[in-house]
């Protein structure tokens, strides 16, 4: 008998929650109505206000701010009123109460989200670097192509992308190299022990300038730096737009012209040598015994 009430409980039971489950219907549908309806406003409020963000804000970093804070505003509007049609006595007031109990607990486990967030935010505003910058980040270099919230995404120059979390762009050393308009390139060139040391700096100061690519300011300079075991040494010193790929060619253009200006000079770019002397051991050995 007992086991037949205990059933009879239990059906009763189901019968109530999936009856409370038939008339919430009505309410999920609206709500996935609404959170749908919030999705095509992200979109058409950011047509809209896309021309005017970018007539009034110059800025690139801080368009994609201001993007993404409307964005945040219409689906936090959109969710806050769908979950209140799901559980019609969920007003306002318990979901800030509840925001505020949770807090604690929200925060420790999204730690590393909410960090990343408000780094995020941070490069975006500060703008240390913009898209289409060169940057290094512990070992990853590349081209900016976007800053998010969460990550910055880089382009290698092996064509791979590289997503890096915010927090280490923004707590960690960050190497832009295309700060500025120009960056410089150090070619080293030895030249044999007799050439005559003026005639040799002013032709690769000539040849240097004539390199297409290398600009005229800041000037190029070439520095003797020191005597090598089969070379004095020149350093070349030239400025370049600072892409990787500009320098890189130039690069490439100003050894070919160097190595060419040289060989007519007749300077030779001599290699390391190394001598041997050969004589006879016994003779100077002094660990054999004495006769």
């Amino acid at each position: 008998m007992k086991e037949i009430e205990i059933i009879g409980i239990i059906i009763n039971a189901l019968k109530e929650l999936l009856g409370s489950a038939i008339k919430a219907l009505p309410s999920f549908f609206a709500a996935m109505i609404i959170l749908l309806l919030t999705k095509y406003l992200v979109g058409f409020i950011t047509r809209i206000t896309d021309p005017a963000i970018k007539r009034i804000i110059k800025s690139n970093s801080l368009q994609i701010l201001f993007k993404k804070t409307i964005a945040i505003g219409v689906w936090t509007g959109g969710v806050l009123i769908a979950c209140i049609m799901v559980f019609p006595r969920f007003t306002l007031g318990d979901i800030i109460a509840s925001l505020g109990l949770g807090s604690v607990a929200i925060g420790f486990a999204f730690q590393d989200i909410f960090k990343n967030f408000l780094a995020g935010i941070l490069l975006l505003v500060e703008e240390p670097f913009h898209i289409g910058d060169e940057i290094i980040v512990k070992n990853y270099q590349g081209t900016v192509e976007y800053i998010s919230i969460r990550t910055t995404q880089i382009r290698t120059y092996n064509g791979e992308q590289v997503l890096i979390p915010n927090s280490i762009v923004f707590t960690d050393s960050v190497q832009v190299t295309t700060a500025y308009e120009s960056s410089r390139t150090d070619l080293n060139v030895g030249v044999d022990y007799n050439t005559s040391l003026p005639e040799a700096s002013r032709i690769l100061e000539t040849t240097i300038l004539n390199v297409e690519g290398v600009l005229g300011e800041p000037k190029p300079q070439i520095d003797l730096v020191n005597f090598g075991d089969s070379s004095i040494n020149f350093v070349v010193r030239y400025w370049t737009f600072p892409q990787k790929k500009n320098i890189l060619q130039v690069q490439t253009k100003a050894i070919i012209a160097i190595k060419k200006a040289l060989d007519e000079a007749q300077i030779n770019i001599p290699y390391p040598i190394q001598t041997l002397y050969y004589y006879n051991q016994e003779k100077y050995n002094n660990y054999l015994p004495r006769q």
